[in-house]
């Protein structure tokens, strides 16, 4: 029985062994790590929860200051039909901030004031707000600024008409296939890859004309990351630290997640923080570009930002909805239903954070006219 054991044992090691070297020679090793931080972990896609399986930078908070806080904070009570669908959703976060202070503020399981949890698509927002601010400071000269000035290898029939607009609005046209189970797409690629540049330079190619289509890809917020990158010579990380987290005063530090170990941040994904300093970017955003009295993004940016070039529900890398209640609101999104909502019409910004989401319907989460318009009848009763 032993022998048998020992015998079995060898044979499935032996399997395992040529299977990872099989992945190896098909330069499929991704998938190794993509079966580690998921599978093995009884999972079966990326988590909330999933930056401990990721080389990472820290995003210091070097000049903390905390949120004011209404006078009657937490005093109401979320309706039943909002708490449903935050527990359905399986929330970790709820805030609602109202005149730059916070009215409501509730937490569920792994969620709290000094969590970190992945925001996975809303980092597209971050890093369009970081290029912005390198156009303001001279380093980019404008955001009809051509793609291959930074870089150079990347190739398609249509790569000359490329410029960095086109990246932030989805508009590339690239031959990129934005699919989130199948393992061997190029999206699984570039999350769990160990290069993220040469996977862009290598596989992703310019095929239509930019700016004549819009179609969402998470690969056109990558180059719009590796264009700063060169631009600026530093990493996303420094950039987001010394630009956004510390004049945002954040209270906590973040986590960017990287393709390798002193790597390339994924700018399409992935900034790792909590809902309190996530709401920061809302109120800048909601602040016109200003906190606390000093400018740090150009209202004319924001003005543009909320408005649909080729369609009304995606502006430079924001989420757009009308609605009868909240009337023009701007959002940012991930894909597991992290949101930061902004509303300017109450001067409300809302964050959701959680585990799921809904489905989409009509380009939005179906659970999104439910948290916006029940956060408003509070807004009422305040």
């Amino acid at each position: 029985m032993l022998q048998f054991l020992r015998k079995l044992l060898i044979a499935l090691g032996s399997l395992v062994l040529l299977i990872i070297l099989g992945l190896y020679l098909t330069g499929n090793s991704y998938l190794i790590k993509g079966v580690w931080a998921t599978y093995l972990h009884g999972e079966t896609s990326a988590t909330i929860s999933d930056a401990k399986y990721f080389n990472t930078n820290s995003i210091a908070a070097s000049n903390p200051h905390a949120w004011a806080e209404a006078k009657n904070y937490n005093e109401l009570e979320i309706s039943p039909l909002l708490q449903e669908y935050l527990d359905s959703t399986e929330s970790v976060a709820y805030l609602l901030i109202k005149n730059d202070s916070i009215l409501v503020e509730k937490y569920w399981g792994i969620g709290s004031a000094q969590s970190q949890t992945n925001s996975f698509s809303m980092a597209k927002s971050i890093t369009t707000m970081l290029v912005q601010i390198a156009i303001q400071k001279g380093i980019i000269s404008s955001w009809q600024s051509s793609v291959t000035n930074f870089l150079p290898e990347l190739t398609g029939e249509f790569v000359q008409y490329l410029q960095l607009d086109h990246l932030a609005k989805m508009t590339a046209g690239l031959d990129w296939n934005e699919h989130y189970k199948n393992p061997f797409d190029i999206t699984a690629q570039a999350y769990y890859g160990s290069d993220i540049e040469t996977l862009m330079m290598s596989k992703v190619k310019v095929t239509r004309k930019p700016g004549s289509v819009y179609e969402y890809q998470s690969g056109a917020t990558q180059l719009l990351g590796l264009c700063l990158i060169k631009a600026t010579g530093k990493s996303l990380s420094a950039l987001a630290e010394e630009w956004l987290w510390t004049p945002l005063q954040a209270e906590n530090p973040a986590a960017w997640h990287l393709d390798s170990d002193q790597g390339t941040e994924l700018a399409y994904c992935c900034f790792n923080s909590n809902a309190r300093d996530f709401a920061r970017f809302g109120k800048l955003l909601i602040n016109q570009g200003n906190w606390d009295g000093k400018s740090i993004l150009d209202s004319s940016f924001i003005a543009e930002s909320a408005q649909g070039e080729m369609n009304n529900f995606y502006g430079r890398s924001f989420w757009l909805y009308q609605d009868e209640q909240a009337g023009d609101v701007f959002y940012m999104r991930g894909i597991l239903g992290q949101y930061i909502m902004v509303v300017p019409a109450y001067d409300a910004v809302i964050v959701r954070l959680g585990h799921h989401r809904l489905n989409i319907v009509n380009h939005h989460p179906a659970e999104l006219p439910i948290y916006l318009n029940e956060s408003l009848k509070m807004l009422s009763a305040h």
